[in-house]
């Protein structure tokens, strides 16, 4: 047991070690100041510059920077889809894959476009290497940028500050951020035993019988993984994503995948503190956040240490629960990614979430409905801002002074964008094709698990689409035939057809009119006087107002989707302590 607590106790502390350094750097990036990448970058960035006709110079307003993004991610989105339905006579196909079913194929493009990567397939035998580099890792380094330059935009505006230009900004945080971290992180798993090559699957004898042969599935692995961790992207090159020993072979490249998931979100709170010249603030915020994920930690760790009662039972004594996940990870490990991946809003799995107890389900749930613990790609740290704006607004109701945040006065139209993202956008994007899949459980939805269980599987397919996450409980039947099965007469699904259709509502209106919402906002806020700080100003770099904020989220949170946790893990938990299950 303390062998686990010790992991995620250092992997814990490199992230917080990291975070001033590279909060700094980021902070440097967007704030054009010099790095030390710059005499490197400085003309391959002219260059893009020119190609794609960008004044550098030339800030946008929250409407044209959403209308950039929109534009950008459309143009986007058809490639993504061209690709995979012509993947069947496109080069590096070593095993001659066909193309998907339309409906599989437009899931996955959304999906991939909003930084979801929630898959309703099996890459290994559903997409070729084409579809996998060209299609899915080009669109993980532009919806992860797409994020980080909206996330920096926010703070720009809340600090006072023009929101930028987002094709510059998706350039440097493509050039500057992602692309040599990859680079770096991409060596560093292939050190670690992460493939890496267009060679087609190796055809071996079985040990079993050694005229059987079996496939054994490998790529270009290596550079999709850092990727996938980094941009908070998650979409596996395998089906059982950094579960299979060639996403994630050993506890070093698992330590690499845990603090790349979290290391852009955690620096982004501490860019703003240099943002906004207050480091207080942002190590205020920091805190608090970082306060509740550990508790998350320990709940989700304690629950599987302690494992299933009715199995401790049958073996007469307390085994921590291991169903679903990788040995070499064990109980610890499994729960720190699990929390991670749902906070930071990855979507990455190194063990099945479906197996999970209680506990696991309980948090994963939590963190997806709340999306800022630490947050999505740059959009859960505006997320996270939106939060602490409802927070100045109540605090001064309360004690009666003006709400202003950053000396910037928080009027009906910072308050309504702001509850309009937070209490109205992701319930709807979560509740609503949710109620008429449960409807229907055996036409739509497909239901592998009675019960609390099986609610709890379909409100986590839709908060995962919403909140731009991609994990899964897995055990509904979302997915098509593979294109191999097809081609020998399997036939289509009518419950995976709704579900890659149900989803795709939740995938686009999580991701787009938050971020619309955010850039709204943002502008709103930048477009204000300053106001000189009094005796009647609220502050907001206090522990008293950092805890009020904490409330206020957990508050929320709770009042939203309470009765939905209660209906799923909380009513499982009574459940299995009581024998039932």
């Amino acid at each position: 047991m303390l062998q686990g607590w010790i992991q995620i106790a250092l992997t814990l502390l490199i992230v917080v070690a990291i975070t001033p350094f590279f909060g700094r750097y980021i902070a440097r990036v967007y704030q054009e100041q010099i790095t030390f990448l710059d005499p490197i970058l400085n003309p391959i960035e002219r260059i893009l510059y020119s190609l794609v006709g960008v004044a550098t110079k030339e800030n946008m307003t929250g409407w044209q920077y959403a209308r950039a993004i929109l534009y950008s991610n459309i143009v986007m989105g058809l490639l993504i889809f061209l690709i995979l339905m012509n993947q069947g006579w496109l080069p590096f196909n070593p095993t001659k894959i066909g193309a998907p079913t339309w409906d599989t194929a437009l899931h996955t493009t959304i999906s991939f476009i909003t930084n979801t990567n929630q898959q309703h397939y099996s890459g290994e035998t559903y997409l070729s290497y084409a579809s996998q580099m060209w299609g899915l890792g080009y669109h993980m380094f532009t919806s992860a940028a797409t994020g980080l330059a909206v996330g920096i935009a926010f703070i720009r505006g809340l600090t006072g500050r023009p929101l930028g230009n987002f094709y510059v900004d998706l350039i440097r945080s493509i050039t500057r951020v992602l692309l040599p971290i990859c680079i770096v992180g991409g060596i560093a798993l292939m050190a670690a035993g992460v493939p890496e090559t267009l060679a087609g699957p190796v055809v071996i004898p079985t040990l079993e019988d050694p005229n059987i042969s079996q496939a054994i599935a490998r790529g270009p692995v290596a550079h999709f993984e850092i990727i996938k961790e980094l941009g908070e992207n998650g979409g596996g090159f395998f089906a059982i994503n950094s579960a299979h020993p060639f996403e994630n072979p050993n506890g070093f490249s698992n330590l690499i995948e845990v603090v790349a998931m979290l290391s852009i979100p955690t620096a982004l709170i501490y860019a703003y503190g240099l943002f906004a010249h207050n480091t207080k603030q942002a190590w205020l915020v920091y805190g608090m956040v970082g306060v509740i994920y550990i508790a998350f930690i320990i709940i989700t760790a304690i629950g599987e240490y302690n494992g299933n009662p009715a199995v401790n039972t049958l073996l007469g004594s307390t085994q921590p629960n291991l169903e679903g996940k990788e040995v070499r990870f064990g109980w610890a490990q499994s729960a720190l990614f699990a929390v991670s991946t749902t906070g930071t809003m990855c979507g990455a799995v190194n063990s099945l979430h479906d197996s999970f107890m209680p506990n696991g389900g309980f948090v994963t749930l939590s963190n997806m409905f709340l999306q800022i613990i630490w947050g999505g790609q740059g959009t859960g740290t505006a997320y996270l801002f939106a939060y602490l704006i409802l927070a100045v607004f109540a605090t001064g109701l309360m004690v009666g002074r003006t709400p202003e945040f950053l000396g910037r006065k928080i009027e009906k139209r910072e308050v309504v964008l702001a509850s309009f993202l937070i209490l109205l956008v992701h319930p709807i994007a979560i509740m609503i094709p949710a109620g008429i899949a449960l409807a229907f459980p055996d036409q739509l939805a497909g239901i592998s698990n009675p019960g609390f269980h099986g609610f709890a599987q379909v409100i986590y397919e839709y908060a995962s689409a919403a909140a731009n996450n991609g994990s899964g409980l897995e055990g509904l039947s979302d997915s098509q035939p593979s294109p191999i099965a097809i081609a020998v007469g399997a036939k289509t699904t009518a419950t995976a057809l709704w579900w890659n259709l149900s989803t795709c509502f939740s995938l686009l209106a999580g991701r787009y009119i938050p971020i619309i919402g955010l850039l709204l906002l943002a502008d709103s806020m930048s477009r204000k006087q300053q106001v000189p700080f009094n005796v009647g100003t609220l502050r907001t770099d206090t522990g008293l107002f950092t805890g009020v904020t904490a409330g206020v989220i957990l508050i929320l949170g709770a009042l939203t989707f309470f009765p939905v946790l209660a209906f799923g893990p909380i009513g499982e938990a009574f459940w299995i302590a009581r024998g039932i299950g």
